[in-house]
């Protein structure tokens, strides 16, 4: 299986910059993994496909305000990305200036209003890999911190400067548990009223976390993707998930992963062979010839060319499938990415715990 093997053309156009203006307003592609037939809907059509009694299974990890920017001793700039932070005071981040700092250096944290240097200073203490270690100031938490001096961590290929309407609209509705530098996009789509409607409806919600990391735009940069190091992410699937999952199967719904931050959870927890609580890290990696253990279905954003995102679709519906489907989207202009619109994603094969979860043995 080859990279080049998920490669398609995408005109710069079709990127989304800025979110569709209202959330449940965007258009829906259908895909049938098994005969590939494609359909074209609107976001808010998504009540008429699911049942009463399916779970939709949400991502409820929070975006923090990751993105700092920051002046060393010598005066030069500083771009601060944390990937995570541990403790009271550490943090794991990626670190952009002219000279890689080295341990010991200070950055001093610019204020988002003015730009001009603020109280705080960070310093760096190491490396992990390709990730630098900073301790920030043990008097204040680090939520705080960012809320006085972080930006909003929108995607490299948006291309432009966070705005105040990016703190709601690169948040999903239901987010409670920070800790992500980037949002699952396929629940940035879903409003009040519209999870009022499914609510009423009888479609159940359940809610696993899976803290995404910048590594969900890191390329896929060998040509082999077997040979692809996946990044990794915190995930939570608490016992209070596996028992909604194992209901759902035994009254016959569907399990329906919104994102695929949902997909990667709910398939971390399964690989003993049966659906089990997890909370750890996981980089798992899907791709095709995977064979997915407990989703029927999932809701996603349109992916990347050569991307492990587009892999992950394309292993749940047939590549040819997706791709196609890709193409049908370029031509009727869906928009792209993380504002961009969504597809509707039916498996191609039922899930290895479809019968043993509804209680044939």
């Amino acid at each position: 299986m080859q990279r080049a093997d998920f490669r398609f053309d995408l005109p710069e156009e079709l990127i989304a910059k800025y979110p569709a203006a209202q959330r449940s307003g965007s258009r829906l592609l259908c895909l049938d993994g098994v005969g590939g037939e494609v359909r074209h809907r609107q976001f808010s059509d998504l009540p008429d496909l699911l049942d009463a009694g399916d779970l939709l299974v949400f991502n409820d990890t929070r975006v923090i305000p990751a993105r700092l920017h920051g002046q060393k001793a010598s005066g030069g700039k500083v771009e601060i990305l944390l990937e995570r932070f541990y403790g009271e005071s550490k943090a794991l981040a990626q670190v952009r200036a002219s000279k890689t700092p080295k341990a010991g250096s200070e950055i001093r944290l610019l204020e988002k209003a003015g730009n001009r240097p603020g109280d705080i200073t960070v310093t760096v203490t190491g490396r992990q890999d390709n990730l630098f270690e900073l301790a920030f100031p043990g008097d204040r938490e680090i939520l705080q911190i960012l809320e006085q001096f972080g930006h909003v961590p929108l995607p490299p290929y948006i291309d432009r400067q966070d705005e105040a309407a990016d703190l709601q609209r690169y948040q999903t509705v239901y987010a409670r548990e920070p800790g992500a530098v980037a949002a699952p996009t396929a629940g940035l789509h879903f409003d009040q009223a519209l999870l009022d409607q499914l609510a009423s409806k009888g479609v159940q919600s359940s809610f696993v976390t899976l803290h995404v990391g910048s590594g969900t735009f890191a390329p896929v940069r060998v040509d082999d993707v077997r040979e692809h190091r996946m990044h990794s992410e915190w995930i939570e699937v608490s016992e209070e998930v596996v028992q909604r999952v194992r209901s759902t199967r035994r009254r016959g719904g569907r399990v329906i992963a919104v994102g695929t931050t949902s997909v990667r959870s709910l398939e971390t927890a399964c690989a003993s062979g049966s659906l089990q609580a997890y909370r750890g890290d996981t980089d798992i990696f899907i791709f095709p010839g995977y064979r997915f253990a407990c989703v029927d279905a999932m809701i996603t954003n349109f992916h990347l060319p050569e991307s492990t995102l587009l892999m992950l679709v394309c292993a749940f519906a047939g590549r040819e499938e997706v791709l196609a489907a890709y193409r049908e989207a370029v031509n009727r202009n869906y928009r792209f990415f993380s504002y961009g619109d969504a597809m509707w994603v039916e498996g191609s094969r039922p899930p290895l715990l479809q019968k043993m979860e509804q209680g044939e043995r």
